[in-house]
């Protein structure tokens, strides 16, 4: 499953950084690593960008950014 499929509320532990070049060292400079748990705060209002909560901090990402992170082990609300 990709995380710009999960709702609100839900923790997930990403598998896989997906993306090309500079964009995927950057995510994996974030924090976005294999094992990593993520917790999906909110979404904006038109539904883009999600806000995470990974490694204490916060990070908001495009939906079509995030649907380059492959996530497993999805718990919380609506599951």
């Amino acid at each position: 499953m990709n995380l710009s499929e999960l709702r609100e509320g839900q923790t997930a532990t990403v598998t896989r950084v997906g993306g090309e070049g500079p964009f995927r060292r950057r995510l994996v400079e974030m924090g976005f690593l294999r094992g990593t748990q993520i917790y999906v705060e909110k979404y904006a209002p038109l539904k883009d960008p999600i806000e995470l909560i990974l490694k204490g901090y916060h990070v908001s990402l495009r939906v079509e950014e995030a649907a380059d992170i492959e996530v497993e082990n999805v718990k919380g609300e609506g599951t």
